[in-house]
């Protein structure tokens, strides 16, 4: 299980990077009528205005994605397809608790607010395919991560 949490943690690194480059470049409507990257959004669910604390918010969450997907999946995770079918599906739920839940609520918005407003739901279809990706490459990542966390040598410490 050591290894699976470690390639998760990883996996869910790297597909955190992509998916917060993506956030840092697509942009949502304020209430003003301007526009702000979603990575600033991410920065406002922890109270701040700064991208350096989105970003670091966001790669923690992706951690603690990444840690869940290879502790409660790790085990049916065979090869590339499995991975990348199975981190798809762990995109999309954490789009509907992270992206259509959490974030609306931690906002100040209800729960689902991204689909009930006109002008969001190009958001909400954007960030259900940032969700995907971030699946669909996390998922494909863990398999040689979780296997070189394997086969590491004897007399190695690996760390969870």
């Amino acid at each position: 299980m050591r290894s699976n949490l470690t390639g998760g943690i990883i996996a869910g690194l790297i597909a955190g990077v992509v998916f917060g480059v993506m956030m840092t470049v697509m942009h949502a409507p304020t209430p003003d009528g301007g526009s702000m990257p979603m990575m600033a959004m991410v920065a406002q669910v922890v109270k701040s205005n700064s991208l350096a604390v989105g970003w670091l918010y966001h790669l923690f969450n992706s951690a603690v994605i990444g840690a869940l997907f290879g502790w409660i999946l790790g085990s049916k995770i065979g090869g590339f397809g499995s991975g990348a079918g199975w981190g798809a599906a762990w995109g999309v739920l954490w789009w509907v608790l992270g992206g259509l839940i959490l974030m609306p609520m931690f906002l100040g918005m209800p729960a689902f607010a991204p689909l009930q407003m006109p002008m969001m739901r190009p958001v909400a279809f954007a960030s259900l395919m940032g969700h995907v990706i971030f699946g669909l490459i996390m998922g494909a990542a863990f398999v040689p991560l979780r296997r070189t966390a394997d086969h590491a040598p004897l007399g190695t410490t690996r760390h969870a």
